[in-house]
């Protein structure tokens, strides 16, 4: 009798935390739903020239560069002994120590550290920025505010160079800020823009669309940087416009969607200036609360972030892999990397097609299985066979976008209404705060078999687990706990 009071009290909770707001009421006129829908797109496109562009492909290189410049002119001022590397040696910069606050460490180490620390302030500031997001339903100002923010600290990084790490540290965490909150509210409109019945077509088509982006911009860039020299820049200077041209696309193709989104909820909160960041703190802890009465949303949050940890790990090791366990060049890598964009456009699309037959959840499961055979071909793919590499990312382009699209539509029947914005900032904060374990398991199993090819494969337990995961989650039910209607195809 006690367990059936509980249940019966956490039942009536859930009834009550999901019935009090209204959802998002996408428009009635398809037409009007498909505009907002086609300008919801480009902001995939937008921002993706961040994260392709700023994040993985010219990020990590030069501000380890321009951190070693520092290392180096600090030689210069107080003599060699200030750069010694673990043989003794003193020409080994990338052991030269840089410091900040009083703390000392190595130039080589600025990137990794940067990374945790920008994950760090994303994990504090995204739910707050939910929070406020729900409660003003000011979503289009929201969205604006950290679009913006972002690409001009994407922009500003032009200005890092001699030795201008300190510049660069900052601007760069300010930009993560921007793309974290930015993506968290745009993420947010999906429930107001398109049916149940329409959710996994158009999440998977934006994804597609952000890779196809992703995909021009970083062409484009990499075109420019490596002609650099015909167009009479040095080699810094190229990637300072790279990171200049992607600020001002992230911020032109903002303008985009903010023409053409509108807000499909009241708020639900009369709050003003600095008391909107008070009720936000506010309605962070009910949304908490909201969430431990949805026992099965959580449940496909914690697979998701599971398998998810295995595709970052995946995308961000690959390069690594190839150069040190495959012996490729930078041409091919490069190369592969835009194969893998351009390739997960077509595959975002194709999933969406899929899902709009078998449901989302279903072609979930069969792009994981993808992601395995994937994996076992990357362990046999052979030292400087360079098209075995290529269809390699073939591989990964056709599974990556689309399962994270379906993740993120799947997502979004689960969650109540009126609390979207906080609910995909317990997805974004979740998932940059597992996103260390992949990188760890390949790394120390690299370490303790000295060989990627282990470390590769180990990766397959994630796609597995979170295979076994998401089939125990029971969609249909974990929909109606959360008080939403059910799309007619799962």
């Amino acid at each position: 009798m006690g367990s059936t009071d509980d249940h019966d009290s956490t039942e009536g909770h859930r009834r009550r935390m999901t019935s009090t707001l209204p959802g998002p009421q996408p428009p009635a006129d398809p037409a009007q739903r498909k505009r907002e829908q086609r300008g919801w797109y480009f902001y995939d496109w937008a921002n993706s020239a961040f994260y392709t562009s700023v994040i993985t492909v010219f990020g990590a290189l030069y501000m380890s560069a321009v951190a070693a410049d520092a290392a180096r002119d600090d030689v210069a001022r107080n003599g060699p002994g200030a750069c010694t590397g673990p043989d003794g040696g003193e020409n080994r910069l990338v052991d030269c120590d840089i410091s900040v606050f009083g703390l000392a460490f190595p130039a080589g180490s600025l990137w990794g550290y940067l990374l945790a620390v920008a994950t760090i302030v994303q994990v504090l500031v995204l739910p707050i920025a939910g929070a406020i997001a729900d409660r003003s339903q000011r979503k289009k100002a929201i969205l604006a505010g950290f679009a913006f923010l972002g690409a001009a600290a994407s922009a500003l990084l032009f200005f890092v160079d001699d030795g201008r790490w300190e510049l660069g540290a900052v601007l760069y965490i300010v930009a993560n800020i921007g793309y974290g909150a930015s993506i968290v509210t745009y993420y947010a409109f999906l429930p107001g823009i398109a049916t149940p019945d329409e959710r996994d077509d158009v999440s998977a088509k934006g994804w597609a669309f952000g890779y196809l982006g992703g995909g021009v911009a970083l062409a484009l860039q990499l075109a420019f940087y490596l002609g650099h020299e015909t167009v009479g820049v040095s080699e810094s200077m190229a990637v300072r416009i790279c990171y200049l041209s992607s600020g001002l696309w992230w911020a032109l193709f903002t303008l985009i969607p903010l023409r053409r989104l509108r807000e499909h909820q009241s708020p639900h909160g009369g709050e003003k200036g600095l008391r909107v960041l008070t009720a936000g703190f506010v309605e962070l802890k009910d949304t908490v609360k909201a969430a431990k009465a949805l026992p099965l949303t959580l449940g496909f949050l914690g697979a998701y972030l599971i398998y998810t940890d295995g595709i970052n790990t995946v995308v961000s090791v690959s390069a690594q892999y190839g150069t040190e366990e495959l012996g490729f060049s930078d041409q091919v890598l490069i190369a592969t990397v835009l194969v893998i964009q351009f390739v997960a456009y077509i595959g975002g699309m194709v999933h969406g097609l899929a899902a709009r037959r078998f449901g989302a959840k279903k072609v979930i499961l069969v792009s994981l299985a993808v992601w395995v055979l994937v994996l076992v071909y990357a362990y046999f793919v052979e030292e400087r066979q360079a098209m075995q590499f290529y269809v390699l990312a073939v591989g990964i382009g056709l599974v990556l976008g689309g399962t994270n699209a379906l993740s993120r539509s799947l997502y979004s029947q689960l969650i109540p209404a009126g609390k979207e914005a906080q609910f995909y900032s317990l997805y974004e904060v979740g998932e940059r705060g597992t996103s260390w374990l992949g990188p760890l398991v390949f790394a120390a199993v690299g370490q303790a078999t000295g060989s990627f090819r282990y470390a590769i494969i180990a990766l397959v337990v994630f796609f597995v687990v979170g295979f076994v995961l998401v089939a125990l989650v029971p969609v249909r039910r974990a929909i109606a706990a959360a008080g939403n209607e059910e799309p007619a195809v799962l």
